[in-house]
C-alpha cells in the first residue's frame, strides 16, 4: 500500500508538471503566456529596427564621383550637382529626397577628388564629428585608376583601408547607418567612351591609364590588362560587400552602381570618364532605393 502511494504521488507531479509547462509556467512559479491567473504577461513591445529609412542627417565621403568633379565645367569639382549632397533640381540628390528643405543645412560633403580608400579614414573622422545619421562612400575608382595595372591599390591594402574607416566613424557615431556604394564598371566606362572620338582624345591626357590607356588597342596585352583591372574592381566590390556586412548599421547597394548600363548621356562630356548631371541623377536614384528598401 506504501509503494501504491509513492507511485501516485510520482505520477501525479509528473502530471501536474507537464501541465504547468504547457501552460507556459517559468521554474519561479512566473506567469506565461498561456497561464491562467490573475496576472499576464504583457506583450513585448516590438523592436526597434536597425536600419532608418529616414535619417535626419547625412554626410558624404569618397572621390571626384561624390564632388561632382567635371559634371558642370572642366577639371572642377560640381558639388551642386553631387548624387550625394547636391541641391541642383536636375540631380535631385540623395540629401533633398530624404531631407527635403533640410539637406542645405543637414547635409555635409566631405569627399575629395582623387582620393583613395587610404584617404577614406581621415575623411571618415570630419563626418563623425557632425554625428550624422547616415554616411555615404563611394571610393575604389582612383584605387583602380592608377598608371599601370600593376600600380592598383592590393586588395589586402583595400580592404584595411575600409575596415579603418569603419572603425574611426564607430568611435565617434556608434550608432551612425552606413550607405556603401559599389565601384562602377570602368570596362564598361571604356566600351562606351571609345566611340567618341573627342573621349579617346582627353583620355591620352592620362585619365585612368590602367583601363583607358590605348583606347583603341585590342591585342592580347591590352585585353589582359583591362581584365586585369576589371577583376580588381569586382575584387573591391566584394570587399566593401564583406566588410559592410559585419556592421548591422552599414548597407551595401548589391553591385547596384557597378551593373548599372550607363551610356555617353551619363558620362561628362569634359572627360567621359566622371559622371555627367544625368549620371549623378542617377546614382541618386540607386541610392535612395537601397536606403528607403525595408529590411535588409
Amino acid at each position: 500500500m506504501r509503494k501504491r502511494s509513492h507511485r501516485s504521488r510520482a505520477v501525479a507531479a509528473v502530471t501536474a508538471a507537464v501541465v504547468l509547462g504547457a501552460a507556459g509556467c517559468d521554474a519561479s512559479g512566473g506567469d506565461g503566456p498561456g497561464a491562467s491567473g490573475a496576472r499576464r504577461a504583457s506583450p513585448s513591445a516590438s523592436p526597434t529596427p536597425v536600419w532608418d529609412t529616414s535619417p535626419a542627417s547625412l554626410a558624404a565621403v569618397g572621390d571626384s564621383i561624390t564632388r561632382g568633379f567635371d559634371a558642370c565645367s572642366v577639371l572642377a569639382d560640381c558639388p551642386e550637382v553631387s548624387w550625394a549632397t547636391g541641391g541642383s533640381g536636375a540631380v535631385n540628390s540623395l540629401a533633398v529626397r530624404l531631407l527635403g528643405a533640410r539637406a542645405a543645412t543637414h547635409s555635409w560633403n566631405y569627399a575629395v577628388s582623387g582620393a583613395r580608400m587610404a584617404d577614406l579614414p581621415a575623411q571618415m573622422a570630419r563626418a563623425a564629428a557632425r554625428g550624422p545619421a547616415l554616411v555615404t562612400v563611394m571610393a575604389g575608382a582612383n584605387d583602380a585608376c592608377r598608371a599601370t595595372a600593376e600600380a592598383m591599390t592590393p586588395v589586402a591594402g583595400f580592404r584595411a583601408g575600409f575596415e579603418e574607416a569603419l572603425r574611426t566613424l564607430r568611435r565617434t557615431a556608434p550608432r551612425a547607418q552606413v550607405y556603401v556604394a559599389s565601384v562602377p564598371n570602368l570596362k564598361r566606362l571604356w566600351s562606351q567612351g571609345r566611340t567618341n572620338v573627342l573621349g579617346k582624345q582627353v583620355w591620352k591626357l592620362g585619365i585612368c591609364p590602367s583601363m583607358l590607356g590605348d583606347a583603341d588597342a585590342l591585342d592580347p596585352a591590352a585585353d589582359l590588362r583591362r581584365e586585369t583591372v576589371r577583376q580588381r574592381v569586382e575584387d573591391y566590390n566584394t570587399v566593401l560587400e564583406e566588410v559592410c556586412a559585419k556592421d548591422a548599421r552599414c548597407r551595401f547597394d548589391g553591385g547596384a552602381v557597378y551593373e548599372f548600363r550607363f551610356g555617353t548621356d551619363q558620362l561628362s562630356h569634359w572627360d567621359w570618364f566622371h559622371p555627367s548631371t544625368d549620371g549623378q541623377a542617377r546614382l541618386a536614384e540607386i541610392a535612395y532605393r537601397r536606403i528607403t528598401a525595408r529590411g535588409t
